[in-house]
């Protein structure tokens, strides 16, 4: 993909978020459960504070004098110049010479475990629901993608490695469905806790309280320092990932080529030097972004420091009581550890983020014309193409195709010859919209292609190229995808057309053998049999036949050849080919040579002009070596 400016963290987590918004009602729904749950939560250390005075009041009483009352222990603590227990005494509910009360105490140890049970259910009630919308909103995601793909023109798959595409359609989406699921409830319930536990930490003390803020500011200059290091390694570690699946897929496709041209040491290197950058950047985003916690659990400890010794001085001076000191040492740690976790998520927040943002540019990629508001439907299927004053470049700045005019009647066949580079496919994939045209129009059967719904169009063609492409499936399924509908009879018909039943047949399972997705188990032109079976099942008005026969043999070349030639009555046929001897009956052959049409008629006329075309043919067949060092001796 061309280098684009890459998004900052917040606007990609916008627009990641923005994706949950078709869940809208769950996610309330998700809301309202995690504050329940937080609730019951937040309240559970008030009431096990006060059991924890019950206690204490109980363990206190005991030591008292029975039958005294509790303002008679105050006074006589005073007395005897005990002004901080008398003052401690003041702040509990005591009675002297009574010992801890089992059943109030049973009854809020009762209440606190009914409520951490409540709790626990509905957080569980909220994760399942929140697991329902993440799946829906990553599923969702891939099916935007998907149908991006099949939105994209040719053009941005010839500039991408393969490698890299796959994994920003599965690394990378994988990678934000595992983010969304680990943080947003951490962040949700983190979030609601920290609200939670501040009223609270307020209302029992609002000294402690304030000791309490000031870890948030505290906090949120560390994380934005380490985060502000670490996103832009996650960016590189993610981009570095595609890289090197581009390597791996490239490398394993070719590997035999790999092994014959001895480029292993090359290819090894090439990994070697990839994975290091990978680990690189893996290691740096995780080792930054990984200092976050050690740093808040560190800022977190000195809290917990402060308001215990705080704390205990207020208890001592009978401003606080025991229970509600414990009950906010509690609520300290509540209030930490949603700052702590969060900041441990910054490393996977940051990475899906990343992520997202390679997802993001797929789907931002410039899409293909749309179809027309109004198609033109296609009526007659005769075949007919016209090429009119057509130009197309594939850079501004480097014209290939200018000013061409041809047209092919129905019936007829049109080779196509001329040297690498001359634009010779290129010629093909305009009839196909594969590319748009700079200039000028082309007609089948006089609609303009760009007039027509580019599904109408390609299902009036049938292409075989010269790199075969099968899918894992039967032989019978690959040849009945170019007709889903094509019966057995028709299936074995095309099969018998191009010449490819007898080899079928030869197979243990014959019509059900499994191929896989690189037709490993086939050689080069069995499977190339195969493609033109597709072909001929598709009965199609305009052939297209770009090297259709250069993987098979040459007796089998001249079957094909005379099956093509009874199946293109009535229909155009484009035939691109290098060996000459293919074309010899076409009804009109054009020489191409840097996107313009140099010479075009038929065989006998176009060897008695002695141009372009003999010297290809004299290359070929009369004496090739001495003519192309002729020909290099001219330039």
């Amino acid at each position: 993909m061309p280098a684009e400016k890459s998004m900052t963290f917040g606007p990609s987590l916008r627009r990641l978020t923005r994706r949950l918004a078709p869940d809208r009602p769950r996610l309330l729904t998700v809301i309202g459960l995690a504050v329940v749950s937080v609730a019951f939560s937040v309240v559970g250390p008030k009431i096990l504070g006060h059991a924890t005075d019950l206690i204490f009041a109980g363990v206190i009483g005991m030591r008292l004098p029975a039958g005294t009352t509790a303002e008679q222990a105050i006074e006589a603590a005073r007395a005897s110049g005990e002004d901080d227990f008398a003052a401690l005494l003041a702040r509990m509910d005591v009675v002297p010479g009574q010992g801890i009360d089992v059943a109030a105490l049973a009854t809020v140890l009762a209440w606190a475990l009914a409520l951490y049970v409540a709790a626990s259910v509905f957080a569980w009630l909220q994760g399942y629901l929140l697991n329902d919308v993440v799946q829906r909103t990553v599923f969702r995601l891939r099916a935007d993608v998907e149908d991006k793909m099949h939105r994209l023109p040719l053009r941005f798959f010839d500039g991408q490695p393969r490698g890299e595409l796959l994994s920003r359609v599965t690394n990378d989406i994988d990678n934000v469905s595992q983010t969304l699921q680990q943080t947003m409830s951490q962040l949700l319930t983190s979030l609601l806790t920290v609200l939670g536990v501040l009223g609270m930490m307020f209302a029992i003390s609002p000294l402690l309280a304030l000791i309490a803020l000031v870890t948030i500011p505290l906090s949120m200059v560390v994380t934005g320092q380490v985060a502000k290091r670490s996103q832009k390694l996650f960016v590189a570690q993610w981009a570095h990932t595609g890289s090197l699946n581009a390597h791996i897929e490239e490398a394993f496709t070719g590997h035999e080529l790999v092994k014959v041209f001895g480029r292993r040491p090359e290819v090894e290197e090439v990994f070697r030097a990839r994975n290091e950058d990978l680990f690189a950047a893996s290691f740096g985003a995780q080792f930054i972004s990984g200092i976050i916690m050690p740093l808040m659990m560190f800022i977190g400890n000195l809290n917990y420091v402060a308001i215990a010794v705080v704390g205990g001085l207020r208890v001592a001076g009978g401003s606080m009581s025991l229970g509600d000191v414990q009950a906010f040492i509690q609520y300290s740690r509540q209030f930490t550890q949603p700052l702590t976790q969060v900041a441990s998520m910054a490393n996977l927040l940051q990475s899906g983020v990343a992520s997202a943002e390679r997802v993001f540019e797929l789907l931002d990629a410039e899409e293909q014309e749309p179809d027309p508001a109004d198609p033109v439907p296609p009526t007659a299927r005769r075949g007919r193409v016209e090429f009119e004053h057509v130009s197309f470049r594939y850079t501004p700045d480097q014209p290939l195709i200018e000013d061409l005019s041809l047209v092919a009647e129905p019936g007829h066949t049109i080779a196509i010859v001329g040297p690498t580079g001359a634009g010779k496919t290129t010629l093909v994939n305009l009839i196909m919209r594969f590319y748009e045209l700079d200039a000028g129009r082309i007609t089948l059967d006089g609609v303009d292609v760009t007039a027509m719904r580019r599904q109408d169009l390609r299902s009036r063609v049938g292409m075989v190229l010269q790199d075969t492409w099968l899918f894992g499936g039967t032989i019978r399924e690959n040849i009945a995808y170019g007709n889903p509908e094509a019966t057995e009879e028709q299936i074995h018909a095309a099969a018998r057309a191009a010449f490819a039943d007898r080899f079928i047949r030869t197979l243990p399972d014959g019509y059900d053998t499994v191929v896989d997705e690189e037709g490993g188990n086939l050689s080069a032109g069995e499977k190339q049999l195969l493609t033109i079976a597709r072909a001929f099942i598709a009965d199609p008005s305009l052939l297209i036949l770009d090297e259709a026969t250069s993987s098979v043999d040459t007796r089998t070349e001249v079957l094909v050849q005379h099956a093509m030639a009874a199946l293109r009555s009535d229909r155009t046929s484009f035939v691109i080919a290098h060996r000459l001897s293919t074309i010899r009956d076409a009804d009109l052959i054009l020489v191409m040579d840097a996107g313009r049409i140099v010479e075009q008629g038929t065989h006998e006329q176009l060897l008695t002009a002695r141009g372009a075309y003999h010297r290809l043919y004299s290359a070929q067949f009369s004496g090739a070596a001495a003519a192309v060092d002729e020909e290099l001796a001219e330039s």
